[in-house]
């Protein structure tokens, strides 16, 4: 099978497809891999280390686009990207395509792609085995995000999470209590902050209380999401609904009626957004303030350690990716249902995804 890894194109993301590590286990395996020059350079891997490891390198996207019969991305590809693939491709990566414009969605249906998204593979226990490592990344760096918007000279409030003596510590409430939130919970009570997480799941409830002792949990109803986010110094949106668009859980009532220059971290953001007021930022621009709070609303938190990503993906993904390129998708489809689960059009069909509109079209 030919195999492409171009270079991510959105601003920004300096994660790559596949390490070379990924590609070595490719080659050995019979397949020839197309590497676009420098595509992992903003993760420290040189063209070099993909030759070494059997790649070709191609100088354009447009060729490693054209060749691929199993295209491997990190974030949703362009319009002009879609164009430039080949008919019956197979294209992967965190495709997020619940939250993407219709126009990308009719352009993968008219070329017949099948469009694998990872953050959709499931295993047989209901995790998300490969979305869970990047999780666990934004979840950690939230602590961080957080105490540097807190800052007066970003705009925040001017208070440590941490506190001091005689000062209490930062307030953080954190919707979600899978990966990111339990995460971010783990990071934000290590540095000091009084954390509460709310969750709709007593199992998940249940689970931080007993690993993280002095984390306070509370059902995710309405009444509890208006009284937390009052009170809030921080507030993390940390929601998932595999293949949907995130819920809207925190209205611009509820954002109004927190602290002045308190924060948002929305890490729903990917997937739309859990919070109103939320809508998409970059690095080098990353917040915004609405209704005198602070909002932080990357997609792509990990991209900001794009080496440690990049290593902690190949261990969670090649698996499959490998299952993918020696079986070929339409047999790997009826075999493994972690993978059907994640493909969302295949044969000019829309499977396994809720629209923006929530209106289920998965068969």
């Amino acid at each position: 099978m030919y195999i492409g890894i171009p270079k991510e194109s959105r601003p920004f993301e300096y994660r790559v497809g596949l390490s070379p590590a990924g590609v070595e286990i490719l080659t050995h395996f019979g397949h020839q891999v197309f590497v676009e020059h420098e595509a992992g350079a903003g993760a420290g891997f040189k063209d070099q280390d993909y030759e070494r490891a059997g790649a070709r390198i191609a100088f354009s996207g447009q060729e490693v686009f054209g060749r691929a019969d199993f295209l491997l991305k990190i974030s949703r590809p362009l319009k002009q990207e879609l164009e430039w693939l080949q008919e019956g491709a197979i294209l992967s990566g965190f495709l997020h395509l619940a939250s993407s414009s219709q126009d990308q969605i009719d352009l993968l249906l008219e070329k017949k792609i099948t469009a694998l998204a990872y953050e959709q593979i499931t295993d047989s226990s209901g995790g998300l085995p490969v979305l869970r490592p990047f999780s666990l990344i934004s979840g950690a760096m939230v602590a961080q995000i957080a105490a540097r918007w807190l800052q007066t000279n970003r705009g925040g409030k001017g208070i440590m999470l941490s506190g001091v003596p005689g000062v209490p510590p930062a307030e953080v409430v954190i919707l979600g209590g899978g990966a990111v939130g339990t995460s971010a919970a783990r990071a934000m009570q290590s540095a000091g902050a009084h954390v509460t997480v709310l969750d709709k799941s007593m199992t998940a409830l249940e689970n931080i209380h007993d690993r993280l002792p002095g984390v306070v949990t509370m059902m995710a109803t309405k009444r509890n999401i208006e009284r937390a986010t009052a009170y809030a110094d921080v507030l993390v949106g940390a929601v998932l609904v595999a293949g949907q668009r995130a819920p809207v859980i925190v209205s611009r009532e509820m954002v109004r009626a927190m602290k002045p220059r308190s924060v948002i971290i929305d890490v729903s953001i990917d997937q739309g957004g859990c919070v109103e007021t939320s809508r998409p930022t970059m690095h080098d621009n990353p917040t915004f303030i609405e209704e005198n709070v602070v909002h932080y609303c990357v997609p792509n938190i990990a991209s900001l350690v794009a080496r440690t990503a990049s290593h902690v993906f190949l261990n969670s993904a090649i698996p499959y990716i490998s299952e993918i390129a020696n079986n070929g998708i339409d047999d790997v489809m009826k075999k493994d249902p972690s993978i059907e689960a994640a493909v969302n059009t295949h044969q000019g069909k829309l499977v396994n995804l809720v629209r923006l509109s929530g209106q289920e079209v998965s068969e």
